[in-house]
């Protein structure tokens, strides 16, 4: 009876005890985190138990055994010291470890460190790529039986990394003996570092003979720094110890880290026999790892001399396709150790990169992800609200959060339905309207109940009311990152109408670049029903610009393989190659590109292109 009426059944079955085996740990957090679907007694009740009795009561559930009975006393102890019962639970007469997580600072900068579940274990997690990605999209039954999860009618992504190295900035470094894996990958040879202190003779000495703080180090970085003051030759970089510039620090040391599943093939390896296993795959069938998920990140500020204010994302959001590329077209970023400043980057982040124009990435990015059907998401990083600084603490959770999740859980549908999104609203302000609607739907405190609890022992400490709710941190703050996220869209929008560029977007991104500048398109605001709907696959598989793509990539084929047949001929013809021509099958070569040529002019090739991202005209004519 401690629900709400119409609640009762987010319980399957209320009776069971705490302790009983029918009841996880999980089941037993979520019971003892106040939620909105309690009612107001039993939240109030909730709310008086001390912490240390919630982290008691969690630790008992975690180890509690059938044979135990009643006498769960028996196996939990204290030492006695001075003749009085001690601080420190022992179970079994061993010590308990705890972990704990941070996630974020206060307001005075101290760490918020939470206490994660006794029986949490982090995910192991394989980064392979940084910056540089090639991907293709692939309809489902192009990959029929060596894929993981079926995503139905939609097609997937699949990417490989084209990087050796990724540059990576151990913000966390900074710390001696804290971010270990940094601090490894610093002390090898062969390093290429940036912004880092060089470090010889005194400067040296003082971090060596700093006894306390050296000791801090893991021991590749002591021994690193130790083998260069006992040489007392060349120079030496410590993880610690960023360039000084103008007397302070670097925010933006940077060393490039040896891929860690080339370095350290063996994770990989077990995870791809995981897999297999799983999938119950023979070991000669070919297995591919399709994109499960997209949750791309944003860098958030708060309000500082000279620079607006960019902070009114609570840790995650879900937008549909017209806000999201909104968001994609004009890429607003907020100011981060690796900037000199906040603006927009380009679109999808590219400005600085491509030297296409940046309708023809918008184009491909949208027909990617109509095609395969990916949800919007986003983490936030930097801030949360003006006064709530979480650097990349959030981007570093939402992994283990999301890897927790069936693929029906993590449904922005399902989500919504279930009250773990809202969606917001535009709403008036001292006689004007504030456009919140363009930041989509967020979290809420039914997401942090009914998640939050696989990880830590008390989850509505970690995301509070001010983190959930942005603009609960200060209105007007919140009004003016809005009005500044919307005022860069407009902006931005406008230099595609000025430059022509729109001229080669596809419908719904030439819909959006007009709402963005003006506020309509055809007079229809982006809620209006039609502009939704040319966000749909429906949609998009029958718009005649959609096929145009597809007969362009079939031409591109096509000119491709004449191309090949054109230089194999030229060849043959050469004289004086008779043995070369016979060693390198040269003409059977030909005969597979003649074969191959006349399959992909073949009327049913189109049919077959259909859930690809077939190919952009680039302003050309296919």
């Amino acid at each position: 009876d401690r629900y709400k009426p119409g609640f009762e059944h987010e319980d399957k079955d209320p009776k069971r005890r705490p302790i009983s085996p029918r009841r996880s740990l999980g089941s037993v957090i979520k019971l003892l985190t106040p939620s909105p679907s309690y009612k107001d007694e039993y939240n109030e009740w909730l709310a008086d138990i001390p912490p240390r009795i919630l982290a008691l009561v969690f630790i008992i559930k975690r180890f509690y055994r059938d044979y135990w009975g009643e006498n769960w006393r028996d196996y939990i102890s204290v030492d006695e010291i001075d003749g009085a019962a001690g601080h420190e639970v022992k179970i079994y007469d061993r010590r308990i470890i705890a972990s704990y997580l941070r996630m974020g600072f206060d307001e005075v900068g101290k760490w918020r460190i939470f206490k994660v579940r006794q029986d949490f274990i982090a995910t192991e997690k394989i980064q392979v790529e940084d910056d540089i990605t090639a991907s293709v999209v692939v309809p489902m039954r192009c990959i029929a039986g060596c894929q993981g999860s079926v995503r139905g009618e939609h097609s997937v992504k699949l990417v490989t990394n084209c990087e050796y190295r990724l540059f990576q900035r151990p913000d966390d470094a900074i710390i001696p003996g804290f971010d270990k894996q940094a601090e490894a990958d610093i002390a090898k040879p062969g390093n290429y570092l940036a912004n880092y202190e060089p470090l010889k003779g005194d400067k040296l000495a003082e971090v060596v003979e700093d006894v306390l703080t050296f000791n801090n180090f893991s021991a590749p970085m002591k021994k690193r720094l130790q083998q260069a003051y006992e040489d007392q030759s060349g120079y030496v970089v410590s993880s610690a110890h960023p360039r000084l510039i103008d007397g302070k620090p670097s925010k933006n040391p940077r060393y490039l880290q040896d891929r860690q599943d080339l370095t350290d093939p063996i994770r990989n390896y077990i995870a791809e026999m995981g897999a297999r296993f799983h999938r119950r795959l023979k070991l000669d069938q070919p297995m591919c790892h399709p994109v499960d998920a997209i949750l791309t990140g944003r860098r958030n500020n708060p309000p500082q001399p000279g620079m607006r204010p960019l902070a009114v994302y609570n840790p995650i959001h879900y937008q549909e396709l017209p806000e999201l590329f909104m968001d994609f077209i004009c890429s607003l970023t907020g100011k981060s150790p690796s900037t000199t400043g906040a603006g927009s980057e380009g679109a999808l982040t590219k400005g600085p990169f491509n030297a296409l124009r940046p309708t023809i990435d918008l184009n491909n990015a949208l027909v990617s992800y109509i095609l395969t059907g990916y949800a919007g998401y986003s983490s936030s990083a930097g801030h949360v609200g003006p006064d709530v600084r979480v650097d990349h603490d959030i981007s570093l959770l939402i992994p283990e959060i999301w890897s927790r999740l069936s693929d029906v859980q993590r449904s922005p549908e399902v989500m919504i339905d279930n009250g773990h999104l809202e969606q917001l609203e535009d709403f008036e302000h001292e006689g004007r309207i504030v456009l919140a609607s363009r930041l989509g739907y967020r979290i809420t405190d039914r997401f942090v109940h009914s998640f939050l609890g696989k990880i830590f022992d008390n989850p509505k400490a970690v995301f509070t009311e001010a983190i959930l709710k942005p603009e609960t941190q200060g209105i007007e703050v919140f009004i003016d990152g809005i009005d500044n996220i919307v005022e860069a869209q407009r902006n931005v929008a406008q230099q595609y109408l000025d430059d022509g560029s729109i001229e080669d977007a596809c419908p719904p991104i030439r819909a959006l670049l007009y709402i963005m500048a003006e506020g309509e398109y055809q007079n229809k605001k982006v809620q209006h029903p039609d502009i939704r709907a040319m966000f749909t696959r429906d949609y998009l598989l029958q718009s005649d610009w959609y096929q145009e793509r597809l007969k362009t990539r079939r031409n591109r084929e096509a000119n491709l393989w004449q191309r090949h047949i054109s230089y194999l001929e030229d060849f043959i013809d050469q004289p004086g190659y008779a043995d070369v021509i016979e060693e390198m099958k040269i003409t059977d070569r030909l005969a597979k590109a003649r074969e191959r040529l006349n399959y992909v002019q073949n009327a049913d090739y189109i049919l077959l292109l259909e859930g690809t991202l077939g190919a952009d005209s680039l302003g050309l004519e296919g």
